[in-house]
């Protein structure tokens, strides 16, 4: 009996799916026109259409039948499965998840209380814990105990997207936009929450930085970092100024890199940098 781990496109993992980890993809919509994200909406199409785009792009939640069709899969190969979700105070995905999973006990539903790379890093975790042998019960209990140990951190380059998308109020975006503020976020208890504001990349980056040496990071777990937009540039001049932090642990061209998608980068824009990490404090 195999176990699978099945998942959401909140999640953004660098390279090639594990064969093993099943997407569920989210809807993207952009006026009339509806994506499933990663599936014929890449990232890179994505960050082209929210540039050129006046209005923000609508997000929609994985269905109940969604994951329904995939849990038929599941008993039908005589398998076993863990979902993970994210955040359920950022998306209805993971209440459809234990909706369609009441009829099927050989499902397990995990709460990520995290999303993009955050969420990420207990995809890997459980992968980790299958190469280990583990049963899916086992699997689910430790992502569950794992998951409030999961930092998400980033640094966005612009308060523009949070103030479209009502997440702060205009007059706040229109003056943090004229005196060039960078903020930074976090994810805590499920919920996104501002951790501080800079004024220009610089401090911005080394407010960044602050806040990983406040957390400590746990190299012993999995590690990784992320970038919204078209370019890792910024991120390189992050990893460049800190490298304090990786070196004698990790080498820099070992650390995995994601390209961030739509759920999270619909929301702050392009040239945002993030670092997922199991904390140590």
């Amino acid at each position: 009996m195999a176990v699978r781990i099945i998942t959401d496109s909140g999640i953004d993992l660098p390279g090639e799916v594990d064969p093993r980890v099943t997407v569920v993809p989210l809807g993207i919509t952009f006026g009339t026109t509806t994506y499933a994200d990663g599936v014929d909406l890449t990232n890179d199409r994505f960050y082209e259409l929210l540039i050129e785009s006046d209005e923000l792009p609508k997000t929609s939640q994985a269905t109940p039948f969604s994951y329904q069709q995939i849990f038929e899969g599941v008993r039908a190969a005589g398998d076993e499965a863990v979902v993970v979700t994210l955040s359920s105070k950022l998306s209805g995905t993971y209440q459809s998840a234990v909706t369609a999973a009441a009829d099927y006990p050989e499902v397990r539903v995990v709460d990520g209380k995290n999303v993009t790379i955050g969420q990420s890093l207990l995809v890997l975790y459980a992968l980790r814990l299958l190469d280990e042998g583990r049963s899916a019960a086992e699997v689910a209990d430790e992502l569950t105990a794992a998951a409030d140990r999961v930092c998400l951190l980033a640094l966005l380059d612009t308060l523009e997207y949070l103030k479209r998308g009502g997440r702060i109020p205009k007059s706040v975006g229109t003056i943090g936009e004229l005196l060039s503020i960078k903020p930074v976020v976090g994810v805590e208890d499920g919920e996104v929450v501002m951790l501080g504001k800079a004024r220009g990349s610089k401090n911005g980056r080394n407010q960044l930085h602050q806040q990983v040496e406040k957390y400590g990071i746990d190299f012993t777990m999995p590690v990784l970092l992320g970038y919204t937009g078209l370019s890792q540039k910024l991120l390189r001049k992050y990893l460049e100024d800190n490298r304090a932090i990786w070196e004698g642990k990790v080498a820099e061209e070992d650390l995995p890199i994601a390209s961030v998608g739509a759920t999270i980068g619909t929301h702050v824009g392009p040239n945002a940098i993030a670092l997922a990490f199991f904390r140590t404090n």
